[in-house]
């Protein structure tokens, strides 16, 4: 079994803990150790310690030199919408002159905008956009990222999607989440009367969830619940029926208006509600009562020069466990930089830099259902690690919009080039 070990960080930061996402004051604890070094054995990490005994203990190992760097645990991107055609830079101009999310919508644009795009396209073209998309996702550290289907809206094209997700998951070393997001948006073509609504809502619960996962082709389903796109009562009817075919839950919930989003978030038991920049006091305590992670996306209301935040301290002191994602897409946050994402969470969302990192990583595992394995540099975790050219942890939200990510291994191979010598 290949070992490696990790040498000359100026920094390990291990958020070592518990394997579950982190709530209130356990947000702050993050581990942070010097002198210190990470050995992997094959896929997971064999041992984190001082530098000089490990380097004793572990001779045959093949050395990185981290190069004074900070070694951290893979980032972690869990909410992505990567599978998309061009770009719709246009819309930013609209914002500029004064329309909104919804009336940028009522004039073709939006969402709608991206269906009719990726409908015309084919599978080969959209798997070559997407992993172009990845890769550069991966070079600014994250190691894992959750990418959903939604522009398709018609039960060929949300397959094809999700076909796409598939083949990026083969064919790339980093780790995909899969989603299912056919009630992303309500097609125009069944916008025309209520019984068109219903049919299509109908086609999600009889047709799609069902097919999407006697295939395999998703691990979480998800809903847009927002004024004017899911409403509650259609969230819940999708999402219990996911639920009872073995997905996993996630929701859009109350990004713009206050509509019960959370609240049905924690009553489904969704792993996850997301944007949550509307979220009412009573969703604010739903959340607090159970497992669900609020993943706030930031980039968002900034590109859409919203002036209202996620209540991101609010959520933290109720002890709502908080990710942070980069929301990637092309209508609303076109970025594939989660460090900048860590940016505005400091800057805007008033967290401190330690529950920055560890909503990026702990927490991002966990809104995945996947922080028993992944988002810490501990022993019997999968060796999934990212090297940044900053000489302290507070560099990482510090040096904002640069790209400083040095190398990223996952389960304990190379996935984003770097510059380092092994030896």
């Amino acid at each position: 079994m290949p070992r490696l070990i990790f040498v000359n960080a100026a920094q390990v930061v291990t958020c070592a803990g518990p394997a579950r996402a982190r709530r209130g004051a356990e947000m702050s604890k993050l581990e942070s150790r010097t002198d210190t070094a990470v050995v992997v054995e094959g896929e997971k990490i064999a041992a984190v310690g001082p530098e000089r005994s490990l380097r004793a203990e572990y001779a045959d190992a093949t050395e990185i030199d981290c190069r004074q760097g900070v070694l951290t645990p893979g980032l972690v991107d869990s909410h992505t919408h990567a599978i998309f055609g061009r770009a719709r830079a246009d819309e930013q101009e609209m914002r500029a002159a004064g329309l909104d999310y919804m009336q940028i919508a009522a004039r073709g644009g939006g969402i709608h905008s991206s269906v009719r795009d990726l409908r015309a396209r084919g599978e080969d073209e959209l798997f070559t956009l997407a992993r172009a998309r990845l890769e550069r996702l991966a070079s600014y550290g994250i190691t894992t990222v959750e990418v959903k289907s939604g522009y398709g809206l018609t039960l060929d094209d949300e397959l094809k999607t999700l076909r796409v997700i598939a083949r990026l998951r083969q064919e790339l070393a980093m780790r995909i989440v899969p989603t299912f997001l056919g009630a992303h948006e309500i097609p125009l073509e069944h916008r025309g009367s209520a019984a068109q609504r219903n049919e299509y809502v109908d086609l999600l619960i009889h047709e799609l969830i069902p097919r999407v996962a006697r295939e395999g082709l998703a691990r979480f389903a998800d809903v847009f619940c927002e004024t004017g796109v899911y409403t509650v009562p259609e969230s819940r009817r999708i999402l219990l029926a996911a639920k009872e075919h073995n997905l996993l839950l996630k929701i859009h919930a109350d990004e713009l208006t206050s509509c019960g989003g959370a609240e049905l978030a924690a009553d489904v038991g969704a792993t996850s509600a997301d944007h949550l920049g509307a979220v009412s006091e009573a969703g604010i305590h739903a959340l607090a009562s159970g497992p669900t992670v609020a993943t706030l996306l930031p980039g968002t209301m900034l590109f859409l020069g919203k002036q209202t935040r996620a209540p991101a301290r609010q959520l933290i002191e109720a002890s709502v466990p908080v990710a942070l994602a980069t929301d990637f897409n092309p209508g609303t946050s076109p970025t594939p930089n989660l460090p900048l994402i860590l940016t505005l969470a400091v800057s805007q969302l008033r967290l401190t830099v330690s529950e920055a990192v560890i909503a990026a990583t702990v927490n991002g595992a966990a809104a995945l259902a996947l922080a028993d394995s992944i988002g810490q540099l501990e022993p019997g975790f999968c060796a999934d690690l990212a090297l940044f050219e900053i000489s302290d942890v507070g560099e990482l939200p510090y040096w904002y919009g640069d790209r400083r990510c040095l190398g990223t291994w996952i389960r304990g191979k190379s996935c984003h080039p770097s510059h380092l010598q092994v030896s």
